[in-house]
């Protein structure tokens, strides 16, 4: 597998501090890849570096061979980067389905007379059928007319990933997508990641404090502590490396 984003010497600091330090790491076309690591690690400042929300002080981006790192995040996103938060943006007054159908790309010519012709009468009633094929994958589809506001934090999680899957994105950043999702629907959720994986080829860059998820979901681990990647391989490499081990306090990472 070629690598379809590439970070190199990623660096990003507040002040004196280097949340990211010179960060390198590659996840791989049709790949799960986990990044974990203990709290202050860098990850999430090298997740918003990644996908525009942060600009490197030095180091780049790159999607497909292209850089990003100096683009907007709306521009990565339409290049195929997409990206959920730890807390879903969710718009609370409209219903589910249209939180959802707002994701849906748009073509520039919609926005004025042609919004009232059967062309774009059609793209409406195919995005419609889209979004309630996501919301069904995920189990949100007996949801669709309520008002986002009433959904539960897991459920809202949910919604997140579904409207980053209507975007049709090359790559996938998932920023824990189990923090506050029920153990049932995490189960759920870890089955339709790997489909997503085995039976559309999305590749999925994971950040994720819930270690047995990532062990059981990742074909591939990166670690990092203190902003920098001190180690990288498959689930079973990173579970016994003395680097990782280490830096869990001494505990070695074991998978239920």
């Amino acid at each position: 597998m070629t690598a379809l984003l590439e970070v190199r010497d990623v660096v990003h600091a507040f002040g004196g501090l280097r949340a990211v330090d010179g960060a390198s790491l590659d996840v791989k076309a049709g790949s799960i890849t986990g990044l974990i690591g203990p709290n202050g690690a860098g990850k999430s400042t090298l997740f918003n570096c990644i996908s525009g929300f942060l600009k490197p002080q030095s180091g780049s981006v790159f999607l497909d061979g292209r850089r990003i790192d100096r683009t907007a995040p709306h521009q990565i996103a339409r290049s195929g980067l997409v990206r959920t938060f730890q807390t879903p943006h969710t718009l609370t007054r409209m219903t589910v389905l249209e939180n959802v159908a707002l994701a849906a790309p748009r073509n520039g010519g919609e926005r004025l007379a042609g919004a009232l012709t059967s062309t774009a009468r059609r793209r409406e009633r195919d995005v419609r059928a889209g979004a309630l094929e996501f919301l069904e994958l995920v189990g949100l589809d007996g949801h669709a007319d309520e008002l986002a506001g009433t959904l539960s934090g897991g459920q809202r999680k949910l919604l997140d990933l579904v409207r980053a899957l209507m975007v049709a994105p090359r790559i996938l950043l998932l920023d824990e997508p189990m923090a506050g999702v029920s153990p049932t629907l995490r189960v759920e959720l870890l089955e339709h990641i790997l489909a997503l994986r085995d039976r559309d080829g999305l590749t999925l860059l994971i950040v994720e404090h819930d270690l047995d998820f990532v062990m059981r979901a990742s074909d591939f681990v990166i670690v990092m502590n203190d902003g920098r990647v001190i180690a990288q391989g498959t689930p079973d490499e990173v579970r016994d490396d003395a680097r990782v081990i280490d830096a869990y306090l001494g505990t070695q990472i074991e998978v239920a």
